[in-house]
């Protein structure tokens, strides 16, 4: 099957800045794509040369097998939301999602039914006549999303579309956009500084971090099995116990405490055990679980968040968070108790540089 969008060996400078470093990604057709990584990463850089409102430097761009790297943007089957949405403010709902129609010439009574069509698609039926400033920042949202829509592009970009919306509201539009995006069978490449939006929306998606693809797969495999230290630290909270490689099964911490770690890395390379939070456990060490590793620490502060309570508890040389559901029965461990925390070595992944 012929991809989405190919990129190959694309690389963007400005000046003696280099925005993109020599990336290579695929992107099926019908796939929910994040590109995710903080801000100046390139995300939105990369995002704009599948738009065509950046040009390579150099390197290949093909959208469904048509090398388009080249192209401007009106003669690419995409369209793009922006997180400032660009309405007309002195247009109504109707007339800003048909506008596009319009400039390519299709006549007014199609171009109306297409728009109504469309709007209606995205949940704001009875609501065309409204101008943008008589509407919800989530209901300007769903404009924006209609009018790129309506065009019915091949693939559609979004360049942090819930940004300026409240947590709540944010949270609806990620399962209406994820259902949409199902329902329409289109290619979203959604870029998010969000590791919780990535991950709840994604069918893949890809960490990037000072213009280089760091690691590209499923929210689980990245969750789960980070590449390395910056995706682990940046994709959810996790833990990050600082040791080096004794052999292929085992770390030493740097307390000198032994424990099992799984890697390919050399004898002696400086790694880290990344441990997330609600992976670990306190209590005494469970021997009958031979396996299990334990450290010794102390509580240092507890952190009520309703459904859970957040431990920080000292080492030796660290501090380090662990994560407990609140429970019927569950032990309370107030700053000062000493405890073990333990945690499986299955839960855990060894990450380098």
């Amino acid at each position: 099957m012929t991809a989405a969008v190919e990129i190959t060996g694309i690389t963007k400078r400005f000046g003696d800045v280099v925005a993109v470093d020599n990336i290579d990604l695929t992107i099926a057709d019908g796939e929910f794509f994040a590109l995710l990584g903080p801000s100046g990463c390139g995300k939105t850089t990369t995002l704009r040369m599948i738009a065509g409102l950046e040009f390579p430097t150099q390197g290949s761009l093909k959208i469904f097998g048509d090398e388009v790297g080249t192209l401007p943007p009106n003669k690419r089957p995409v369209n793009t939301v922006f997180q400032n949405y660009a309405l007309f403010p002195h247009l109504n709902a109707l007339d800003n999602v048909a506008f596009g129609l319009k400039m390519q010439g299709v006549d007014k009574s199609t171009a109306r039914k297409r728009a109504l069509e469309t709007i209606d698609l995205v949940q704001l039926t009875g609501m065309d006549a409204r101008k943008p400033s008589e509407l919800s920042g989530g209901q300007q949202q769903r404009v924006a999303l209609a009018r790129a829509l309506v065009n019915q592009p091949k693939v559609l970009l979004l360049d942090e579309p819930l940004g300026a919306l409240d947590l709540k509201l944010r949270q609806e539009m990620q399962g209406e956009l994820k259902n949409l995006q199902q329902n329409l069978g289109v290619s979203f490449v959604f870029v998010t500084h969000d590791q919780e939006e990535a991950l709840t929306m994604s069918d893949r998606m890809a960490v990037m971090n000072d213009g280089k693809l760091l690691q590209v797969g499923s929210p689980e495999e990245i969750y789960e099995h980070p590449a390395n230290r910056f995706v682990a630290d940046f994709i959810g909270q996790t833990n990050l116990l600082e040791g080096r490689v004794l052999d292929s099964e085992t770390v030493c911490l740097a307390n000198g405490a032994h424990v099992t770690g799984t890697s390919d890395l050399p004898m002696g390379t400086e790694v880290a055990v990344s441990l997330r939070p609600e992976r670990a456990h306190l209590g005494p060490r469970d021997e009958t679980h031979s396996r299990q590793a334990a450290v010794d620490g102390v509580v240092e502060s507890v952190t009520y968040l309703g459904n859970a309570r957040v431990y920080h508890v000292r080492f030796d040389w660290m501090v380090i968070e662990v994560r407990e559901e609140n429970r019927p029965g569950a032990t309370l461990h107030e700053p000062g108790t000493p405890v073990s925390v333990s945690w499986d070595p299955s839960a855990v992944s060894v990450v380098a540089d």
